[in-house]
């Protein structure tokens, strides 16, 4: 009941937050007031409207917001969110394009379970959408799910991905972005052994932490730093009479935005105090970069406790993907078994959380790949954001993934897809629409 009684309390802090926002927006916006102009009452309602907005986006799952992609016939159709697999702790998620005949690409996106939400990927998924059908792992809110449906961890997790690659057939491309990357080529390795023929065709490693001992970073020394223990005691709370997943152990969101915020927070300050001013100036609108960058960046769902917890555990602290000793369901993975799908990574220079080093050891782990099947790739200048979302993947990462798709494919099934070009940027060039173009996503990530 205590850690149940912690968990409403911090629910019931981020409510007065928000209520409080409100109340200081509704008060100094009283029509009377204008009468009499004040610039610290334009200063009160410009303080409530950030904050009400922000504590708001903390419980609430943003939309995809997709609603058209233009095509080559020069229409724009219409994009359909359609989920083809539902399962308790997360589903697949298709992005079906209306009145389009079925691309030939077909892509995966493997979403991380860091504590935001798989829209985090929204721009990543509106980039591919013209090149190719687009899948995506949805995964849901711990504290949604009720207790009886049992435990998910990490060897949970990648028997999901197990199933929705073996759903979607071998002619499916992968990428795995951040934090899922080990699991993702632990699954795929687990295919090469019982299910060979529901191997994908070409898999695209993000950014993930396969060795974390390749360079440490804030990240992995922090998982050195504390025990299982005291992790467990000071980071895990049960979830709280409000929601249906009641009694739950979850590591909350609110606490790891909490984690977020705290590791860049004169950033995070000034942004607020910036944007403060830009609402009091009349410069403020709903889609300008800080609403569309916070919006995404604050909401931020629970982990069930087990997957935080074996993840810390099983990836940062004993290593067993980086020495090839996970374990699935009691069958170890070899990850050697990969002999035909061909293996990408990508890594950015100023990646501070998942450094240059980390996801690149995939490689050698794929004893049994030819050399001509495996590819690297590192972005000059771009963090951890900008590989996946930012100008860095716009403008060479994503044409680049394409073509590792294409060149890599079975047979010509991929050819129909338009041509993959893009310009490099120049070393340093990020996503500068993005007010934290390197954002701390998770303790995986």
């Amino acid at each position: 009941m205590r850690y149940m009684a912690t968990y409403d309390l911090m629910e019931s802090f981020r409510n007065t937050q928000q209520w409080l926002g409100s109340t200081a927006h509704s008060m100094a916006s009283y029509p009377a007031f204008a009468l009499m102009p004040n610039p610290a009452l334009h200063w009160m309602a410009a303080w409530g409207e950030v904050t009400e907005r922000s504590y708001r986006r903390m419980v609430a799952k943003p939309d995809w917001g997709i609603h058209s992609v233009p095509c080559n016939d020069g229409r724009d159709h219409i994009v359909e969110v359609e989920k083809v697999i539902e399962r308790p702790f997360g589903d697949l998620v298709h992005f079906n394009v209306q009145d389009r005949k079925e691309m030939a690409r077909k892509i995966l996106l493997v979403a991380p379970m860091s504590g935001h939400y798989a829209t985090l990927l929204r721009s990543t998924v509106m980039s591919l959408l013209p090149d190719a059908e687009v899948y995506i792992t949805d995964w849901h809110n711990a504290r949604d799910i009720p207790v009886s449906e049992g435990k998910f961890d990490i060897e949970d997790y990648t028997l999901y991905v197990v199933d929705f690659m073996k759903h979607l057939g071998a002619d499916i491309n992968v990428i795995a972005v951040c934090q899922p990357a080990p699991l993702v080529l632990a699954a795929t390795a687990y295919l090469a052994e019982i299910d060979p023929e529901a191997q994908p065709a070409t898999l695209t490693l993000i950014g993930g932490p396969i060795d974390p001992r390749a360079t440490p970073t804030e990240v992995t020394d922090f998982g050195h730093s504390v025990t299982m223990g005291q992790l467990e005691k000071t980071m895990i709370q049960r979830v709280g009479a409000s929601y249906k997943g009641i009694g739950r152990r979850v590591y909350p969101g609110l606490l790891q935005l909490t984690s977020f915020i705290s590791m860049n927070a004169d950033r995070h300050s000034k942004a607020f105090q910036d944007q403060i001013f830009r609402v009091m100036q009349g410069k403020a609108t709903d889609h300008d970069p800080h609403n569309r960058f916070y919006d995404e960046y604050l909401a931020v769902m629970d982990m069930t406790a087990e997957f935080y917890l074996s993840t810390v555990d099983r990836i940062f602290k004993t290593h067993e993907i980086a020495r090839n000793e996970f374990v699935v369901d009691g069958h170890k993975v070899d990850i050697g078994k990969i002999t035909r799908v061909a293996v990408k990574t990508v890594e950015g220079e100023k990646d501070d959380i998942s450094a240059p080093g980390q996801c690149v050891a995939a490689l050698d782990l794929c004893t049994g790949l030819p050399d001509a099947k495996k590819a690297r790739h590192l972005e000059p200048g771009a963090g951890h954001y900008g590989i996946f979302a930012g100008s860095s993947w716009r403008n060479n990462i994503r044409p680049l993934v394409l073509d590792f798709i294409d060149e890599n494919a079975a047979g010509d099934t991929v050819k129909a897809g338009p041509p993959a070009k893009g310009t490099a940027p120049k070393p340093g060039d990020t996503d500068t629409a993005n007010p934290d173009a390197t954002p701390n996503l998770s303790i995986a990530q």
